[in-house]
């Protein structure tokens, strides 16, 4: 049964070097199974919650290797081979957390082995040219060949998994594309309860993410810097110092905030602002839990978020003109949205339901398996 506590459980996630959405889906995990052991390539325990780092059991060798809190990524060639060496023998139950490599892992026969994707390795797969354009001249001189044999690795290791689930339709396509295997869709955990609404909106849009090429940074930088507006900017990343330098006084860079000032500004914000693609999008749900509208480019996870006229205003086009004609559009008044009916929308993807669904969904499997091995 699952979060039956005399089953057996491993965890596998990618590096464990921050808290960002996969590492809570760890904690929401840990919850169900709080005797799971957590394995992963990097752990940086500083930089990880005491729910997760109380309950690491190793590192695979990548950990043990020259400054691999910080250049864990150069590392990615040597990750297939890492995972094939933990031993997990005895484990009833291994999920893995997938969107680095997690999912290659060996269990045994009668093990049940649950992927929870995230997302394909966007590098390996629909972002490899991006990545490329923008890496270094070596780096760039062997991607080719090194992504070739990740991908051959990725596909053959997905064989690996009983079964997938995505946290979205947009990456369950994608784990459909790329591995050829169904999989079904439970959204990631939510903590709404986390968020509350405020008294009173100020006149400030804002953006939440870390600053790099494809969360789409610039667009919102680009679309706020030509109409004006107020724009707040919680992050850092490789693209934070060029925003700094360009000087904009409307736009207002705030780095890293902690968990009380993030709720502050959320619910104070006309609107969230969400330029990216993403395979889910924990932020824009965090928004509407503050009471807060999102404008969002039409692609990826914001589609089965972002509900136009209910939760937020889509737009169609990843430039300046159309993220600021959505904008306009909220600022005439056609669209008005309710605080607490935001709130009410968002509670749909509260942790609680990650939680139900989670545990009936390994239950059915395990249910299953047994029925084929006589256990």
């Amino acid at each position: 049964m699952a979060g039956d506590n005399t089953m057996k459980v491993a965890i596998i996630h990618f590096w464990l070097v921050g808290m960002r959405g996969g590492e809570k889906v760890i904690e929401s995990l840990l919850d169900i199974y709080p005797d799971a052991d957590v394995f992963a390539h990097v752990v940086d325990d500083a930089a990880i919650s005491p729910k997760i780092r109380a309950r690491v059991k190793g590192c695979t060798f990548i950990g043990s290797l020259p400054f691999a809190r910080r250049l864990y990524q150069s590392y990615l060639p040597l990750m297939p081979l890492a995972l094939e060496q933990l031993d997990l023998r005895g484990y009833d139950l291994v999920i893995s957390s997938e969107s680095g490599p997690a999912k290659g892992v060996i269990v045994d026969p009668d093990a049940l082995h649950i992927c929870y994707c995230h997302s394909p390795m966007r590098y390996v797969w629909d972002m490899y040219h991006d990545y490329r354009e923008r890496a270094g001249w070596f780096k760039r001189l062997l991607m080719p060949a090194l992504m070739h044999y990740l991908r051959i690795w990725d596909v053959t290791s997905a064989m690996r998994v009983s079964h997938f689930v995505a946290n979205s339709g947009y990456v369950s396509r994608r784990i459909r594309r790329f591995y050829n295997r169904g999989s079904s869709i439970i959204h990631p955990p939510v903590a709404t309860a986390q968020f509350g609404l405020a008294e009173h909106k100020e006149d400030y849009y804002l953006l939440v993410g870390e600053l790099v090429a494809y969360k789409r940074a610039d667009l919102a930088i680009a679309a706020f810097a030509a109409s004006g507006r107020q724009l707040k900017v919680v992050g850092t990343g490789e693209q934070y110092e060029d925003i700094k330098s360009a000087g904009h006084p409307n736009i207002e860079l705030l780095g890293k905030v902690d968990s009380s000032a993030l709720c502050t500004l959320y619910s104070r914000a006309k609107a969230l602002v969400f330029p990216g693609v993403e395979d889910f999008g924990i932020v824009p749900v965090e928004a509407m839990a503050s009471g807060t509208p999102v404008i969002a480019y039409a692609k990826g996870g914001a589609l089965e978020t972002v509900r136009p006229g209910v939760s937020g205003i889509l737009f169609s086009e990843q430039s300046p003109e159309s993220l600021n004609a959505a904008i306009e559009e909220l600022e005439s008044g056609s669209c008005r949205f309710d605080p607490d009916e935001l709130r009410k929308y968002a509670l749909q993807f509260d942790e609680s339901r990650f939680t139900t669904n989670f545990t009936a969904f390994v239950a059915d499997k395990m249910t299953a398996l047994a029925s084929t091995t006589g256990a």
